[in-house]
């Protein structure tokens, strides 16, 4: 029988390519993807082309307005985006408060409604922005959760939430992005939204970065290229 897993689907590099890995390892791939009040609604439109050039078989969408109490630069266009580049140990503006926390209970509930077997997450703890909730220990603490709060779990057949890049550094999920054929170029990663990529926000300069490491400047966005 084909084993099913859901995977949150924003639209960027990584979760792309994190649709692509379950692909590969035998999946039936059923999308989700979030409007949470974000910005702008252009990696919504990303994450729709992935999963047409990927020819996954369900993608549902789930409205979750977390602009309405704000607390994210993503969320409040009151605030300003950072441009600075990341920094160690400080947690930025574009944190928004427990988004992954809410994002997962909801893949762990369509999973087990679909009856899937896991839930592919594309958090990464190294090339990242220094969110609490891309750390290997809250992934950890967080299945032991769906293990308990769910009937598959006490059957003892718990959801699988299933991390592959959790460890590798952005350029390496850029080599392994292109390992599987995905279409970066269909991708969103920037945090301002528009027609292209700002280049400017950590999101761009985490992303940029990586591509021109990986041999492939072409895909990175024009201010990116500029830097090099």
């Amino acid at each position: 029988m084909t084993k099913t897993a859901v995977v949150l689907l924003s639209g960027g590099l990584d979760s792309a390519t994190v649709a692509a890995i379950a692909q590969r390892q035998g999946y039936r791939v059923i999308a989700l993807s979030f409007n949470y009040g974000q910005r702008h609604d252009r990696e919504l439109q990303a994450a729709q082309d992935i999963v047409q050039a990927l020819a996954l078989p369900e993608h549902f969408s789930v409205n979750l307005d977390l602009a309405q109490w704000g607390g994210s630069s993503l969320t409040d266009r009151q605030q300003t985006l950072p441009q600075a580049g990341v920094e160690p140990d400080i947690i930025p503006s574009t944190y928004v408060p427990g988004r992954n926390t809410v994002f997962i209970a909801l893949g762990l509930s369509l999973a087990e409604a679909k009856g899937a077997e896991a839930v592919f997450l594309g958090i990464n703890a190294i090339d990242y922005s220094g969110y609490p909730d891309c750390r290997p220990e809250y992934l950890a603490t967080y299945q032991q959760l769906a293990a308990l709060s769910s009937k598959v779990g006490v059957e003892g057949r718990p959801i699988q939430l299933l991390a592959p890049l959790i460890e590798l550094s952005k350029v390496d999920i850029v080599h392994k992005a292109l390992e599987l054929g995905v279409p970066i170029a269909q991708t969103w990663s920037c945090y301002a939204g528009g027609e292209e990529p700002c280049g400017r926000c950590d999101s761009c300069r985490l992303r940029d970065q990586a591509l021109i490491e990986a041999g492939h400047p072409e895909l990175a966005s024009a201010q990116g290229r500029g830097r090099r």
